[in-house]
């Protein structure tokens, strides 16, 4: 049995061009799991409203952070698969779950090279619903109409892996090295809150009431929540964080249901008028920087810290391809190649 590995981030327009931006949104909003209502209400919403207001936005927003080679989750994304193809013998492809290169595509690369058996690797930390899961069914599906003979061994939220956590933090000690932080936001992107409690397995323990992530329950392996707030305890135990000099919160909201509080436009405004003035960020939910880090946080957050009185704020750099996190995937790929 031949095997591979098919690397799968976020995705991003093609280009900064309208038409290519609406496309991206498109695919992406009309996803069910990311606006989880009935597929006409989401046609008439995000192609009815939202496909003819935000994507003159969102084009101005990608322009501020466009690379000249491209999108620089895309670039981010092809660095990392190439250090780690130079570091495992078996075959690596990398993918996008919106936008190109596709799931597809990725599969089919694969396919050409011999592969059987494929380790879908989400290049996500933490499971949600509109993350990690959609991948796994549109790859299931894909599979299924046009890869039958494929089969796939899915890598779990490494959230709470020892290597992940190292390298996140080191990451950020590295980052601090030069900027003396008062206070340090860990913010991840956030999901309504029914998300939350539509993965819950055990129906019943997922609460958001503050208590449910910190009792032990089987809803865990898919709570975001959960190993969000997780993954902030671990990092902050690994540097000897001091409590009060560290939080989390939670960005990027749509729509007026409640989504995962607390916010992180809120919170960084707080910290401002509370009299930080040197605050880091740090966006825990991504490993490559893309719009969301790069132009909501590094651009926009920045600006509004200062604006309510912070004077020094630092975007602390994702993962990316990082040789620390580099060599952490390809021994977990290398571990699992081995297996059986």
């Amino acid at each position: 049995m031949s095997k591979g590995v098919l690397l799968v981030n976020l995705g991003s327009p093609d280009s900064t061009e309208l038409k290519d931006v609406k496309k991206y949104l498109d695919q992406f909003l009309m996803d069910k799991r990311v606006i989880d209502i009935p597929y006409l209400l989401r046609a008439f919403l995000v192609k009815g409203i939202i496909l003819n207001t935000r994507p003159k936005k969102s084009a101005a927003a990608y322009k501020k952070i466009w690379w000249p080679e491209g999108s620089p989750l895309i670039v981010f994304s092809k660095r990392l698969q190439k250090k780690v193809q130079h570091q495992t013998s078996i075959p690596v492809a990398l993918a996008m779950r919106y936008g190109n290169p596709s799931i597809e595509a990725g599969l089919q690369e694969l396919h050409s090279k011999g592969v059987t058996e494929v380790l879908l690797f989400p290049l996500y930390p933490q499971f949600a619903m509109a993350t990690t899961e959609t991948i796994l069914v549109e790859a299931e599906e894909i599979r299924k109409n046009k890869f039958p003979h494929l089969n796939f061994t899915i890598l779990p939220a490494f959230y709470n892996q020892a290597d992940y956590i190292r390298n996140l933090s080191n990451a950020l000690q590295n980052a601090l090295h030069n900027f003396k932080a008062d206070y340090i936001l860990f913010s991840y992107h956030g999901v309504p809150e029914r998300h939350i409690k539509k993965s819950d397995v055990t129906k019943n323990h997922c609460k958001i009431d503050g208590n449910c992530c910190n009792t032990p329950s089987k809803a865990h392996e898919f709570c975001y929540r959960h190993q969000c707030y997780e993954t902030t305890k671990q990092v902050a135990q690994f540097l000897n964080l001091q409590e009060g000099t560290f939080s989390t919160s939670f960005q990027s909201r749509l729509g007026k249901d409640p989504w995962l509080q607390p916010y992180t436009d809120a919170t960084i405004d707080e910290l401002a008028q509370k009299g930080i003035k040197n605050l880091a960020v740090v966006t825990p939910a991504f490993v490559s920087d893309c719009l969301e880090t790069l132009e909501e946080i590094g651009m926009e957050a920045a600006h509004s810290f200062k604006e309510n009185g912070g004077e020094n704020f630092l975007a602390v750099p994702c993962l990316n391809d990082n040789d620390d996190w580099t060599q952490t995937l390809s021994r977990w790929i290398d571990q699992w190649a081995t297996q059986s």
